[in-house]
């Protein structure tokens, strides 16, 4: 009940909720929640279906498998098959999105966190919008070439290529090529998801465009 409580926590502050937030999303009072997050009371699988709710996420999620003779190991370590599937969050399947994103960071409590995306060819087929968001944006390509648009420039990157820049930069990253693309990613803070969608049509200065729609998950 610790580790469920601490991973409510940890999705709840990534979503950008208050425990009144949740509790009116949820139905569960914000004692009890608050009682839940510190692991001091048990909920019901009642409860844990309604705080799934609330936090837009399968209940699924808040018991990944963690493998490890330790408990320092199964708490920190995360194994290939054991990834956390980041779209689930985004309310958005890999048919949508154009990618598919798993969590390689052991939990979302940090200052941080890093994922891994895969990019089939031609995604740039499946959306066609840019993004901007708070914080800090890092990537380095590990196979394949991706598309990267910055602004008014698109810029082209290879396998061993990397990229920083400020998240309020209009940006997206597409696989245009006949094979697939992986891309290793950090950012900060961690907000998920938090993203302005923006209409990928004549780029214009940041500071001059406005989104049309938050993502924020279902």
């Amino acid at each position: 009940m610790e580790s469920f409580g601490a991973e409510v926590r940890e999705l709840r502050r990534a979503r950008q909720m208050t425990l009144a937030d949740l509790a009116r999303a949820s139905g569960v009072s914000v004692s009890h929640l608050s009682a839940i997050e510190r692991g001091s009371a048990s909920p019901t699988l009642k409860k844990i279906s309604k705080i799934a709710v609330g936090l837009g996420v399968p209940e699924e999620w808040f018991f990944s498998r963690r493998q490890g003779k330790g408990p320092l190991e199964r708490t920190y370590v995360v194994r290939r098959e054991n990834r956390r599937n980041l779209n689930l969050l985004y309310g958005e399947p890999a048919a949508v999105s154009g990618y598919s994103d798993a969590l390689l960071s052991s939990s979302l409590g940090g200052a941080f966190h890093m994922g891994v995306s895969e990019y089939p060819p031609h995604s740039e087929n499946v959306a066609d919008e840019i993004y901007s968001r708070d914080g800090e944006q890092h990537g380095l390509v590990l196979e394949g070439e991706l598309v990267l648009t910055l602004e008014d420039e698109v810029i082209t990157v290879r396998a061993g290529d990397s990229f920083s820049f400020p998240g309020e930069i209009l940006h997206a990253t597409r696989n245009m090529s006949d094979k697939p693309a992986r891309l290793i990613w950090v950012n900060s803070p961690v907000i998920i998801p938090k993203y302005a969608v923006h209409e990928n049509k004549e780029a214009q200065p940041v500071k001059a465009r406005t989104a049309n729609k938050d993502r924020t998950g279902t």
